[in-house]
Parts: C-alpha cells; structure tokens; sequence
C-alpha cells in the first residue's frame, strides 16, 4: 500500500484484546506484538519502549523480526517508570545514586538501539518535575538534567535524541512543560544531535497552537519526531489522528511540509485504554491522515491562500479551507 507518509505507531496499543488474538498465552512478547502491527496495511514503522519491549529478548532478534516482516525501526523511547525508585525524578532525582541509575539506563537504551540498527530516541522526562511550593530546587533540576542531556546527546553522536515535552502528569508539573522552555533546554546543551518531538496531544494540553510550536521548534532546533493522534486538551487522551482538532492537525501536516519535515509521523494512540481494536484503530490513523492529504493538496500552492495569511485575514483562509474540507459553496 503506497502512502503520503512513512507512519509508525505505538507498539503497546497491540496488547488489546491479547486474549482473542493469543488464546491461551500467558505471556506476550514484543515480537507479538511486532507481527500484529505488521498487519495494519499502509504502517511502515514502530517504536520500542526501553527496557521493557526489550524485556525476554535482544535488539538482534527485534531487527531480524522487523526485516522478516518488512516493519523498521522508528526508533527507541526511553521509560523510567519501570523502576519504582523513579516515580520521583530519574535524570533530575535529588538522589544523585537515582540520578546516576537512570542515566546509566538511558545510555545502555541508545547502547541497544544501535545494535537494533535505530538512530533516533525519544526521551519523555514525566518524571522529572516537582508537585509541591518548596519541594524543588528548580536550579539545580534544571543543572542535574542538564548535565545528563549532555552525557547522553555525547554517547553516541549517530543517533538524535528527541525531547518529548509535555505539561504534566505523572507530575503536577514538568520540568519540560512546553515548546520554549524546552528549547531553552536544547540550547543550554548545545548538541547538534538533539531536537523536539512534536505530540500534538501534549501540545493542545500545554495550551500551545501546533502548527506554532513546530515552526518554533525549526527555528531554533530540529523537528525529531511528530506524534499524532487527538483529544480535548484536557489530558493525554490518545484518540486517532483528526478525531477532534481537524483544522489544527490540517494546518500542523501544512507547516511540516513547509519547514521540509521528512521522518515518519508516529501515532501515539491508545486503542488499549478502552479495548478498542489496535489494528482496525490504526488503520483508521492511517486513512485519517492520508484523507487529509487529499484535502492539502488542494491547499499546497494556493495563492489566495497564501495572500489570505500573509494579510492575517482569518475569514479568507477560512473560506479556503471550508471550500478544501466540504466543496465549493
């Protein structure tokens, strides 16, 4: 199947329904999970959680099973909540024993990632932040995981190191909790092979235009990664691509495609949260952003479009993309 896009996706949503799909099984590996997301026509890609996708197997038989099946490798995302001494903080732990424990796993995840044949990690720092007045010394989280980005970003200079910022939880608050001040991080750092991920849900729930963030993000750094997928700005709320914020994720796919965008547009969706079928859920990603396609090529080069923008005249755009999305009045 021949898409606009290289699409990747979430490779936990594949454990829906586990009992119907495996009958039986009391344990389902990632390379299950793998051959599942195979079956989505038109996906290209998936993403590993580390450690634990790594779990009861290697990276060698992850890249074997990927070539075997015709699926790359997007890439890695660290997670820290598998050990429970860092639900408070792993890279900015006031616990510099923690604080070293968890940097020793993020290095031994880019050590496996490698191996996989993978050049791209996303780290979500959710743990890092604070919950209480007087609980932290922002200074010195903010120097702790400072410190640790440039260990990280200097491991091993093949492979990008994506920011995944998000405004809160599990924390009450972040320590990355939006587009600038994650870019203050990345250029703190000052490693060429660092850069943002953009998570349109995050961003809704940071208050942030999408389309905005990114130009931002290519301004000062380097768009990553882009995760797609919806909600009510409320939460993280991982509804397919499109479901909610149409014009927004329309103009978000606009503005990629200006800045030159060329990695894969992963679906961080949760078809698992309310069992929802992950293969018919992520095929209905796929068909959503292809179906937008269909509606930019009608935007892509259009000149009172353009004039509209260039004059900040909302109606005028408005009337283009209501012409694009349901036809001429």
């Amino acid at each position: 199947m021949k898409t606009r896009f290289d699409y990747a996706t979430r490779l936990n949503g594949f454990k829906a329904n586990a009992a119907q799909v495996w009958p039986g099984r009391n344990r389902i590996t990632s390379l299950d999970l793998i051959a599942r997301a195979a079956t989505v026509p038109g996906l290209s890609a998936v993403d590993f959680n580390f450690p634990d996708h790594l779990e009861g197997t290697s990276a060698r038989e992850i890249r074997k099973t990927l070539d075997d099946l015709g699926i790359s490798l997007n890439g890695f995302a660290m997670r820290y909540y598998s050990d429970p001494g860092f639900k408070s903080g792993a890279l900015a732990h006031a616990d510099p024993a923690l604080r070293a424990k968890a940097l020793d796993l993020t290095l031994r995840g880019l050590d496996s990632l490698a191996e996989a044949g993978g050049d791209l990690m996303t780290l979500w720092l959710g743990q890092d932040g604070f919950d209480y007045p007087f609980q932290a010394d922002y200074l010195r989280m903010w120097d702790d995981a400072a410190k640790a980005l440039e260990v990280i970003t200097a491991h091993n200079p093949k492979i990008d190191i994506a920011i995944e910022y998000k405004p809160n939880e599990p924390r009450a608050f972040s320590l990355l909790p939006d587009v600038g001040t994650t870019l203050l991080m990345v250029a703190e750092v000052g490693a060429r092979n660092m850069g943002v991920t953009v998570d349109f849900a995050h961003v809704l729930y940071a208050d942030e235009m999408p389309a905005y963030a990114a130009a931002l993000i290519h301004r000062k750094s380097r768009i990553l990664g882009v995760h797609l997928n919806d909600g009510y700005a409320k939460r993280d709320d991982g509804l397919v691509a499109g479901s909610v914020h149409v014009p927004q994720t329309l103009e978000l796919l606009y503005t990629l495609e200006k800045l030159g965008y060329r990695n894969a547009i992963y679906f961080d969706t949760f078809p698992d949260a309310v069992g929802l079928d992950p293969v018919a859920e992520c095929s209905a990603n796929i068909s959503a952003v292809e179906g937008m396609g269909r509606v930019l090529d009608k935007l892509r080069g259009n000149a009172a479009l353009d004039e509209a923008i260039a004059r900040q005249d909302a109606v005028a755009s408005q009337r283009i993309l209501q012409a694009a999305l349901y036809g001429a009045a």
